[in-house]
């Protein structure tokens, strides 16, 4: 299951347990990313705290953590290489994987019907 938010992250989420990105569009925004910067596994986190950071050539930015839940694992690969985000922002350019502490909380979510008509 897809889900998005307004701050331009997906959630593919398995069980309770839900892998975290930015989207297709906010990697285009960005542009070129030059540094990554991802949370320690063990860290929680609350709904739309400051989770990571990305740096391109144009800006800094936060990514937020759409859900309230604990990091479980990182993807170190786009932090050695943060071109990944750019090449694969949905796939292989993932951030963290988020135990949820609701799962239910994912319902108040965009899909991805809505989330495309919020960036149209």
């Amino acid at each position: 299951m897809l889900k998005f938010t307004q701050e331009h992250e997906w959630l593919k989420i398995e069980g309770d347990v839900a892998t975290v990105g930015i989207t297709t569009h906010a990697a285009e925004q960005l542009g070129d990313l030059v540094f990554v910067e991802l949370p320690e596994v063990g860290a929680t986190f609350s709904k739309n705290g400051e989770a990571a950071t990305v740096e391109s050539v144009k800006a800094a930015s936060d990514v937020y953590c759409p859900l309230d839940g604990e990091i479980v694992e990182i993807n170190q690969a786009i932090v050695d290489d943060p071109s990944l985000v750019n090449s694969d922002p949905q796939g292989a350019g993932w951030f963290f994987k988020l135990k949820l502490s609701n799962t239910t909380d994912a319902d108040a979510l965009l899909d991805e019907a809505a989330y495309k008509e919020l960036v149209a």
